[in-house]
């Protein structure tokens, strides 16, 4: 079984197991939690790194990391890509790895990203009413299923809808000319905005937030994972109703300790006797 059929099943297998139809996908990142149970962070990172997955095989967990980006078609992808690594089981050893190459391993992932956001299926009943086939056609895929125009382009020929030189050319158009010529310029401001932010998992978000309502996480803890100011947290959580349990320790209670009677007159005696001089220790003589 080649990459393609191989990426293309699993994707299909996905969407069937978590009954997400053939619909566009939404927040990813919330889908690939709650459906997935996989933790997700939008990180900050460097301008050519987009995703890694990581398994703890110890404690059999895993983590998905993407990048902020102003790329939201990009992100998207990247996160797709990931969850096929997982899905696949695709664990490597990153000492001897060499993530550039261009491997079967990550065209399967490719296309699974791809079958995952853009399923042909649900691209044919998107186009079932549109008689013709033209850039306004690629930027309505693209707008609705929230992928670059490649994987639209290439969705687009596989179903049939336009040949390879068309296919082709429309490899090099960018989402956001798309955007601003067709109208939807805003939205994708806002897509834009969205993919920008960090996010924290929101398992260990959650985790963590409950922990601070018992009194026993500090809110930098909070601020941290979320990426802003302690006093922002505050804000936010009392805005929820949430504050932290307060203890009170009874026998802390200075009332409530008990008397205790010293006895001085042993150090009485001391401080008023006659001081002897110092002594001090040798050692003996080794010779």
């Amino acid at each position: 079984m080649n990459a393609e059929v191989e990426g293309r099943a699993a994707a299909e297998r996905f969407r069937d197991e978590h009954r997400l139809g053939l619909q566009p996908l939404g927040d990813l990142v919330a889908l690939i939690e709650q459906s997935a149970g996989i933790d997700v962070a939008v990180l900050d990172a460097g301008p050519d790194e987009h995703g890694l997955t990581m398994r703890d095989p110890h404690r059999d967990t895993v983590f998905i990391g993407v990048a902020r980006t102003r790329h939201p078609m990009r992100q998207r992808s990247t996160l797709a890509h990931e969850l096929a690594h997982v899905i696949f089981g695709d664990w490597a050893d990153n000492t001897t790895c060499d993530w550039s190459a261009s491997t079967p391993v990550e065209s399967r992932a490719n296309t699974f990203a791809r079958h995952l956001l853009l399923p042909l299926e649900g691209l044919k009943a998107f186009l079932a009413d549109i008689p013709e086939v033209n850039l306004a056609t690629l930027s309505a895929v693209v707008q609705r299923f929230l992928v670059s125009p490649q994987i639209a382009a290439i969705a687009l020929e596989q179903a049939g809808c336009i040949d390879t030189d068309t296919k082709r050319d429309w490899m090099s158009v960018m989402a956001p000319q798309l955007a601003v010529r067709f109208g939807w310029s805003d939205q994708y401001e806002a897509l834009q905005t969205d993919s920008a932010q960090r996010r924290a998992p929101q398992r260990l978000l959650a985790r963590a937030i409950q922990g601070y309502a018992e009194g026993v996480v500090s809110v930098q803890t909070i601020a941290t994972l979320r990426g802003i100011p302690p006093d922002n947290a505050v804000e936010e959580l009392g805005k929820a109703g949430i504050f932290p349990a307060q203890h009170p320790v009874s026998w802390t209670d200075p009332g409530e300790l008990p008397d205790v009677q010293l006895d001085l007159t042993a150090l009485d005696d001391a401080l008023n006797g006659t001081d002897d001089p110092l002594e001090t220790a040798t050692e003996p003589n080794a010779g």
